[in-house]
């Protein structure tokens, strides 16, 4: 894990884990330094991450008030009750479904969330984060953030993408990769991710971008990706094509039995 800064009013804390098969998947979590300092997701939850002590390098746990999950999903939930301990005015930031779904490993303390709903605000004294139903989502409790008086958005999961080094997958700017293979990596990350799409009306999955049309988002700060500050729009257009790429088949059973194969001491 490293840190670094990804705006000015934006620390991104930086993991990734190694695919086999896809490549190098970027996990970063944020740090928004506002009058009330929001934590956006808590990483992944290996036993060899201390995220606190990530956080720690760019924020005093104690200071942070807002802990904004973009979805409950385990590579954003890793360090939240560490977080929850070592900042002890914190409240979650989190749906009603979110609540339910996490509640079926760990309970949140009722007293210790903020249910917040697509379409809606939250106030952290300098300003409003908007919070907003990305394009492409693998959870349906999923809550991105639009900050108007930045113009950034966080967008969760969506325009993720797989990248082919780690190096690359730890960038702090994506335009550190190639740009065809980052239309490959968008491309097969969307499927992956979010495979009903190849099932949608395209009419209606057009217009799912309004908001991000509208807002025209000055930088993108995605879960799964290094940050995009140039060319957001881009971004629009990359998936628009996802419901037509290939659809993503991973390995079965006889191909695992394969692979493990491959690793077998040869006979003597």
């Amino acid at each position: 894990m490293h840190t670094y800064r990804a705006h000015q009013d934006v620390s991104a804390v930086s993991d990734q884990l190694e695919v086999p098969g896809l490549g190098f998947l970027p996990v970063n979590a944020f740090v928004l330094h506002v009058a009330q300092p929001v934590v956006v997701d808590t990483g992944l939850g290996l036993p060899d991450r201390d995220f606190v002590a990530a956080v720690a390098e760019v924020i005093d746990p104690a200071d942070v008030r807002w802990i904004w999950l973009t979805h409950p999903d385990r590579d954003h939930t890793g360090g939240l009750f560490a977080l929850l301990d070592a900042a002890p005015k914190a409240r979650v930031v989190t749906t009603f479904l979110g609540v339910g779904i996490m509640s079926c490993e760990h309970p949140l303390p009722v007293d210790r969330v903020y249910l917040l709903n697509p379409g809606q605000s939250l106030d952290v004294g300098d300003r409003r984060l908007t919070g907003f139903r990305p394009p492409l989502f693998d959870n349906p409790a999923t809550v991105g953030i639009l900050d108007n008086s930045t113009g950034i958005c966080l967008s969760s999961d969506c325009f993720g993408a797989p990248l082919p080094s780690s190096e690359l997958a730890s960038a702090a700017d994506v335009t550190a990769a190639d740009p065809v293979e980052l239309r490959a990596g968008q491309l097969l990350w969307a499927t992956v991710d979010s495979p009903w799409v190849h099932t949608v009306d395209q009419a209606k999955y057009a217009a799912s971008f309004r908001t991000l049309r509208d807002f025209s988002p000055a930088a993108v700060l995605s879960t799964h990706l290094p940050p995009v500050t140039s060319n957001t729009a881009g971004l629009f257009r990359t998936l628009l094509d996802a419901p037509q790429a290939d659809v993503f088949t991973g390995p079965d059973q006889a191909a695992l039995e394969a692979t493990l194969h491959e690793f077998e001491p040869a006979p003597r």
